[in-house]
């Protein structure tokens, strides 16, 4: 456990400087969404509502503060891996709420306003924003922030505490 808490929170910050593209697109995407949840309803508790969620006031509330404050995480390159995780699940989440509905013609939500409407195209139409977001947060979760990032510029600061010197087969030497 603590190894894959280490991979979380220590990732690789040697990827190319143009990671921070990806990092600004899916960020800034997620912090203003983010806030458009509060900003209008029918983005936020409205939604939710239509949606069927579970008490929609709390858990808009409490999606725009994690798109909000992980928006923010991402821009910066800052816990950049450990961020990624609840973004997957809520992409997820999403598209499990919102596109199997419309490929079946029952969604709760107002239709496209021009075809396709409905079935595979009408979903794959509408979820291009959740694929491209849920795929470049895949790749920051598994190849990292990049070294334009917070992340990066930590690990530079962090001094290096020697472990136990191991030999080529990676026995402990005496």
């Amino acid at each position: 456990m603590n190894e894959f808490w280490n991979w979380l929170t220590k990732p690789p910050t040697t990827g190319p400087a143009s990671t921070l593209l990806l990092r600004l697109m899916a960020g800034g995407v997620f912090l203003w969404e983010g806030i458009l949840k509060f900003v209008y309803t029918n983005q936020g508790v409205g939604r939710f509502t239509k949606l069927g969620m579970p008490v929609p006031a709390f858990t808009a509330d409490f999606v725009a503060c994690l798109e909000i404050v992980g928006g923010l995480l991402l821009l910066s390159g800052f816990l950049t891996r450990l961020i990624s995780v609840p973004f997957i699940i809520e992409m997820i989440v999403a598209v499990l709420s919102t596109k199997i509905t419309l490929y079946l013609g029952t969604s709760p939500l107002p239709l496209p306003p021009v075809p396709p409407k409905l079935g595979i195209w009408a979903v794959l139409h509408e979820g291009r924003s959740d694929y491209a977001q849920i795929m470049t947060v895949l790749f920051l979760l598994i190849n990292g922030p990049g070294r334009w990032s917070l992340d990066a510029w930590l690990q530079q600061r962090r001094p290096t505490v020697p472990g136990p010197v191991r030999n080529a087969s990676g026995v402990r030497a005496a």
